[in-house]
């Protein structure tokens, strides 16, 4: 980058951009003011000389990716987006937090152009930045030749005190400085406020130590607030760092320019008409005026938007040549970056007889990924530090790492996240993001709840995210009940547009991973257990790839029992003894309540029929159990430590007990007549 020179229109746009920040936030009476009026000049400066992106074009795939790693900075991200000619107006300013806008109050991935991921809880978007980093460090390995170096963008994320506080922030952060993430800049607005005050109350650390111990680079920059040329000088001196990524510690005043600058009165309340009359006369603005953009702003922005189109046009013209010498890695890429999956992809599913052995759904799920590797070459995968557990590593595949370490290199397709559940899941979303690549995390089931807030974000997001998650219920047996999920279960079902799936057996799996790889928008968590699980007669990918199939069926039943993973091979069993004593019994397996709720009426209630009453059972809280059956067995409080063998026996899972139990529903709704919950479900 040749030198900088800030000329009048930059001290302009500035102001622009902080008078228009704090006209959206008033208009709304709700929102963030104090972060884009302290943030405005290295937004300006990043967006205005750094910033590769094309207003015409959002999804051009070499742009740099931007991130706010909280959202609090979303008029400030608006106001820029705005500036730049992306496809958000005045109007839409107007309407900033107001119902169905296109400037929600925290910046949501797919709802606004330009918008990169969803965020909000801090931290969040600190670890998606490092997993968009990862995106391309992994595809430029992968894709690059020389003379073509086609995947070269950076991603820059501005972050807060508040982020930094936040675990998840702190474990992205260390692995990106394992990982040597030279393309990753993030710049600390270090205003030392937060809600509760001043940070000195409860954030006194050395951030600067804290991230050089972490590997990263650290530049500072004094005065945030006015001085454009060492705003400048840091960006650059951080692009021309490549082994290492970069915190630019930007010392700023948080609200510049209002009566309360400096406060944390000005963090997350709107300023008083006073106030916002006296930072416009200070700015040379009209105080009487709202929503005032002078044409030599709107100008200036215009030659930057036209940089980026070039910027694209180049790249473009560099991609054709790039077809002509490697048709195939073109070919290749330009798939991937279209996100089509392969021709015949799912061909490669493993599918299973009932004489096939019994197997660990975990050993199934290996299974599949080993087949799926060299047909699906944009899955990323890897593990919080539990490879040999969660059975996730592919043989002879190569990990994901600096070059220099000798452990891999970029080009790797595995992650060893170490024990970083919270920062995995986040960094995720980012990898789902970034395009081109399915990401897929693991660790054991009761550790997903370390990473709900990143689950949550990538189910409002519709990231793509596949979760292994192994040692499922109480049948993992001796770790105890600090180990044995029974209510995340149900916390991961009750989540909007996250499939939960729960196989019984490899067919089963098979068709978890299907439906988790074709579905797009849609994250996935696949429940797998430690102990092994027949392969069940009438099981297919086919049949579990609708979320829910009759397995035994039976003329004039006299008992349904409905039930998911590994407790299916047991409702099976029990079938047989009832049958045995008269009492014909169909079984139903329910791998995925998302996807069985997604198909058509008729098909759920051919499933889960009236005519005979509906026991539901599985070995983990019963909650939400009602809306399919009319009985429930579950686990009524937590596990306990001793071999699984001896756990289902205590607590009840046996063909035996079963048996007794569903002899019970029998009696107690015989001469009665039985509607199927889902003939009364009202569509409400």
């Amino acid at each position: 980058m040749s030198g900088f020179a800030p000329h009048q229109a930059d001290e302009v746009a500035i102001a622009t951009i902080r008078t228009l920040a704090v006209d959206t936030v008033a208009a709304a009476n709700s929102g963030h003011p104090g972060a884009p009026m302290g943030m405005a000049p290295v937004a300006h400066v990043l967006f205005s000389r750094f910033l590769n992106a094309n207003p015409k074009n959002p999804k051009w795939f070499n742009r740099d990716r931007f991130v706010l790693s909280n959202g609090h900075g979303c008029a400030l991200q608006y106001t820029l987006l705005h500036l730049l000619g992306y496809k958000l107006s005045i109007d839409d300013l107007k309407a900033f937090r107001q119902l169905d806008s296109k400037t929600p109050g925290h910046p949501e991935a797919g709802h606004t152009e330009g918008i990169e991921v969803t965020t909000g809880p801090l931290g969040q978007g600190f670890a998606n930045a490092v997993g968009l980093a990862i995106g391309q460090a992994h595809l430029g390995a992968v894709f690059n030749k020389e003379g073509f170096n086609l995947i070269n963008n950076y991603t820059y994320t501005f972050t807060g005190d508040g982020c930094l506080m936040e675990g998840v922030a702190s474990e992205a952060a260390s692995l990106a400085g394992h990982l040597k993430l030279g393309n990753l800049i993030v710049i600390y607005d270090d205003n030392n406020i937060s809600i509760d005050g001043n940070t000195n109350v409860a954030f006194t650390e050395d951030v600067e130590q804290r991230f050089l111990s972490y590997g990263w680079q650290v530049l500072h920059v004094n005065d945030g607030n006015t001085d454009l040329a060492s705003i400048y000088a840091s960006i650059a001196a951080a692009r021309e760092e490549k082994d290492k990524p970069t915190l630019i510690k930007l010392k700023t005043i948080i609200g510049f320019g209002s009566k309360e600058q400096g406060t944390h009165g000005v963090h997350g309340s709107p300023l008083k008409a006073d106030d916002i009359a006296q930072l416009k006369e200070k700015f040379n603005f009209n105080p009487q005026e709202k929503f005032s953009v002078p044409q030599a702003t709107y100008d200036l922005y215009a030659e930057f938007g036209k940089r980026g189109a070039a910027l694209e046009e180049e790249w473009s013209t560099l991609l054709a040549q790039y077809a002509e010498k490697y048709p195939q890695e073109h070919a290749e890429l330009t798939r991937r970056i279209s996100g089509k999956l392969p021709e015949g992809w799912e061909k490669a599913l493993p599918v299973y007889k009932p004489t096939d052995g019994a197997q660990a759904s975990r050993k199934l799920s290996e299974i599949v990924l080993t087949a799926l590797a060299p047909v699906l070459p944009e899955l990323l995968g890897g593990s919080a530090d539990l490879t040999g557990s969660n059975l996730t590593k592919v043989k002879k595949s190569v990990d994901f790492q600096h070059p220099s370490t000798g452990l891999g290199d970029y080009s790797g397709t595995y992650i060893r996240y170490g024990v970083r559940e919270h920062g995995m899941g986040a960094i995720g979303n980012g990898l789902a993001a970034y395009g081109g690549i399915i990401p897929y995390v693991a660790t054991f089931l009761n550790f997903v709840s370390y990473a709900s807030g990143a689950v949550r974000l990538s189910a409002l997001s519709g990231h793509r995210v596949i979760w292994v998650a192994t040692h499922d219920g109480i049948g993992l047996g001796e770790d105890g009940p600090t180990h044995q999920p029974v209510e995340t279960q149900i916390a991961l079902r009750a989540t909007p547009n996250l499939a939960f799936w729960r196989p019984a057996d490899g067919n089963e799996t098979s068709a978890a991973y299907l439906v988790s790889i074709q579905s797009e928008s849609t994250p996935s968590v696949l429940s797998l257990t430690r102990q092994n699980l027949p392969q069940l007669e009438g099981s297919s990918i086919e049949k579990a790839a609708l979320g829910g199939y009759v397995l035994v069926e039976e003329d004039n039943e006299d008992l349904t029992i409905v039930s998911s993973g590994s407790e299916v091979g047991i409702a099976v069993a029990t079938a047989k003894k009832l049958k045995a004593e008269g009492i014909k019994t169909r079984v139903v397996s329910l791998p995925c309540w998302l996807t069985f709720d997604q198909q058509p009426l008729e098909y759920r209630k051919s499933v889960l029929r009236s005519g005979a009453p509906i026991l539901s059972v599985e070995a983990a809280s019963t909650a939400g159990w009602a809306k399919y059956s009319h009985e429930q067995f579950g686990m009524k409080g937590w596990g306990a430590s001793a071999p699984y063998q001896k756990l289902y026996e205590k607590f009840g899972f046996t063909e035996s007990n079963l048996a007794v139990v569903g002899k019970k529903v029998v009696d107690f709704y015989k001469g009665s007549k039985v509607v199927s919950p889902l003939e009364k479900a009202l569509a409400l």
